[in-house]
């Protein structure tokens, strides 16, 4: 930050009328629609069947499941994310907006029966998604590990912090410390605001670590002897490897 300006940053989610704001679980449809937008190299994503798509996101067969997903492609489809910054300079205000979505179109049919495989006409699943979110994953992919995603899929917090370290760790360069507290801290990123107390998000994070490391053990990251940073390293997440 330069002498005599201020930098406000702006991440704003909102949510469909009908179907409200993304939460728990639907941060894993993204993390699945990039992997298999990359396994398929297309834009255009397509599903043959129900039975399909709930073993690819790691649920179980079933028509509970199956609504369950829809609501997630429902809320994440229906969010648009607003983000940018707002500068403050001697002698004028600067603003930079822009406005994100993940996916453009969606197709998806429902059955009440669970065994059912397809419908009449070899109607497919089909997504699409937007050519932002698809120009990101193809020119900035970072390597991750997609069955520890889903073994995390019920621990949100967890999963936020894998894939947090699984960019930061693949974009270090060298031995880096990144700050837990403040402004632009990690406590923030991981959007733990209700850890008021330092000592407790600290305890929290390590649990996370643990969870992580069970899942990537030799994930190079680690809380600073003081608990202000955390510091990591070079690295590519578990799958990468077999890639």
């Amino acid at each position: 930050m330069n002498a005599g300006t201020d930098i406000f940053f702006l991440l704003q989610v909102t949510g469909h009328p009908h179907y409200g704001v993304p939460w728990g679980q639907d941060r894993l449809v993204p993390i699945f629609l990039a992997t298999l937008a990359m396994r398929q190299q297309k834009q255009t994503i397509t599903f043959h069947s129900a039975a399909e798509m709930l073993d690819i996101f790691g649920m179980q067969q079933g028509g509970s499941q199956y609504r369950r997903l829809i609501a997630s492609f429902q809320r994440v489809f229906g969010a648009t994310i607003f983000f940018g910054t707002d500068t403050q300079r001697e002698n004028a205000a600067v603003m930079h907006h822009a406005r994100f979505n993940f996916m453009r179109e969606a197709r998806i049919w429902y059955s009440r029966d669970p065994n059912q495989g397809t419908l009449p006409g070899g109607f497919e699943n089909e997504v699409v998604l937007s050519d932002e979110f698809y120009r990101e994953i193809t020119t900035h992919s970072i390597p991750t590990d997609l069955e520890a995603a889903k073994a995390l899929s019920c621990a949100p917090a967890a999963l936020d912090l894998f894939m947090w370290l699984s960019y930061r760790c693949f974009t270090a360069k060298a031995r880096e410390r990144v700050s837990i507290f403040g402004d632009f801290g990690l406590a923030g990123q991981l959007g733990s605001a209700d850890y008021a107390r330092p000592r407790k998000f600290r305890e929290r994070l390590e649990r996370w670590l643990d969870l992580v490391r069970a899942l990537w053990p030799s994930c190079p990251a680690q809380i600073s002897s003081d608990g202000d940073y955390m510091l990591i390293q070079p690295a590519v997440a578990l799958a990468a490897k077999d890639a």
